[in-house]
């Protein structure tokens, strides 16, 4: 829908007028350093052109796409007159979504619905202040339309908060699971609308008890896809319930728990692992430490294990350790600092008996940028009796600048701590 307005500039008018001011700044630094003026002269337009694209949003001017974004289970409706470039810049889905339409419905969850305006916003101007009470719809909506630097931020928050756990903080343990998967496939079955038998198949693939027991109580009073397929799924939902209403040391004394739906996935949350951006890798030892909750069970809600990490980018075995003498007393040459390789190790800070049944696997993945795009590279898994990865990096040449590994001189790591049951007694059939 256009909107035309009295004395109101056309969109393209205010966008050539930022680009001229940006172009302004620009010549200016230029015409500095080429007149032999004090290095460093620049004109900044910057907030000017954050105010136009504010009174952009805000006024409307030249709107050429309409959002009508109604809150799910209601008749409330948000309006925004945006501009398809802007939001496109952000956002290769609403790229895609908004090519050929001037008017698009969005259907978001209420507490989206209710912030979709910062979310907007943001688009327009890269900035936004984020309330406790915000952080989780404002994720969902970043992830959901692609824009990862919202993500970043919102994610960067959420763990700036966590420590505290208090407040909405402690929901924010079960956010980023296996419930943001059951929404994306819900999306997709809405979209594509596969047969029956294709549907119940990808639903029943859905890790229920992974899914806090509150969360299982709204989907199933609001999911369209549970309302038309819940009975496929009814018994696995009735072994997510159970599984959180025991401790798992008690539910594995008659239920097998060493199936995939009791293990987590590689969940990139605060509440199973952490980032871990290591600069210059190659230069010393170095040592971190994150939370993660005990298990996914009810039972388990609130209780968290802290792991300490010690990365070494040259680490000796036995073998190549420096000998300074043999047994005629002849000195023998100390190993060179690149005989070493690559080491990560994994430890909990302390050995409590909460984890009575329990073993971890840990999980590192290894970032590497791909157009643009940082991607996981490389994998390694290892569990609670080795304490380590023991092909960690093993070919990776941390010295070069260039290395394939190494994201602007830095190791980007994440660390991932998944709980795996035991079965302890089975039922007799």
């Amino acid at each position: 829908m256009l909107r035309i307005g009295y004395c109101k500039p056309g969109f393209w008018g205010i966008f050539w007028s930022i680009l001229t001011l940006v172009g302004l700044a620009t010549r200016a630094a230029q015409r500095a350093d080429v007149g032999g003026e004090v290095a460093g002269t620049s004109i900044n337009h910057s907030q000017m052109l954050l105010q136009r694209l504010q009174d952009l949003l805000r006024q409307g001017n030249a709107s050429d796409v309409v959002l009508r974004v109604q809150a799910a289970g209601t008749d409330e409706v948000h309006v925004f007159h945006t501009h398809r470039l802007l939001l496109g810049l952000h956002s290769e889905l609403f790229r895609e979504l908004l090519s050929n339409q001037s008017e698009v419905v969005l259907e978001e969850p209420r507490d989206c619905a209710a912030v979709f305006d910062k979310f907007i916003r943001y688009l327009y101007c890269g900035e936004l202040t984020v309330l406790l009470a915000q952080a989780i719809p404002l994720h969902r909506l970043a992830t959901k339309y692609g824009v990862t630097s919202l993500q970043r931020g919102v994610a960067d928050y959420m763990r700036a908060h966590l420590a505290g756990g208090a407040g909405p903080a402690v929901g924010w343990y079960h956010y980023a699971d296996e419930l943001e998967l059951f929404h994306a496939l819900e999306a997709w079955l809405g979209r594509a609308r596969p047969p029956r038998a294709m549907a119940e198949r990808a639903l029943r693939s859905i890790r229920y008890p992974m899914i806090p027991p509150a969360q299982l109580f709204q989907l199933q009073a609001r999911s369209a896809a549970l309302a038309r397929h819940g009975p496929a799924v009814a018994d696995l939902l009735l072994q997510a319930y159970q599984f959180h209403a025991a401790s798992p040391l008690h539910y594995a004394k008659f239920f097998d728990v060493n199936g995939s739906a009791f293990l987590p996935r590689n969940y990139l949350s605060p509440a199973w692992g952490a980032p871990w951006v290591i600069n210059n890798p190659a230069r010393d030892d170095r040592s971190t430490s994150f939370q993660t909750q005990l298990g996914p069970s009810g039972h388990d809600a609130g209780r968290r294990i802290t792991w300490n990490v010690l990365f070494s980018p040259r680490w000796l075995p036995v073998s190549l350790r420096p000998v300074y003498a043999d047994a005629a007393g002849t000195a023998l040459p100390a190993a060179r600092p690149e005989d070493g390789r690559p080491r990560l190790v994994v430890t909990p800070a302390s050995s409590g008996g909460d984890a009575a049944g329990v073993s971890f696997q840990k999980t590192v993945l290894v970032g590497a940028r791909q157009q643009g795009r940082l991607l996981v590279r490389h994998t390694y898994s290892f569990h609670q009796s080795s304490e380590e990865a023991g092909d960690f990096l093993a070919h990776a040449d941390l010295q070069r600048r260039n290395s394939e590994y190494l994201v602007e001189n830095a190791l980007h790591l994440h660390l991932i701590v998944k709980p795996v049951y035991h079965t302890l007694i089975r039922t007799p059939k």
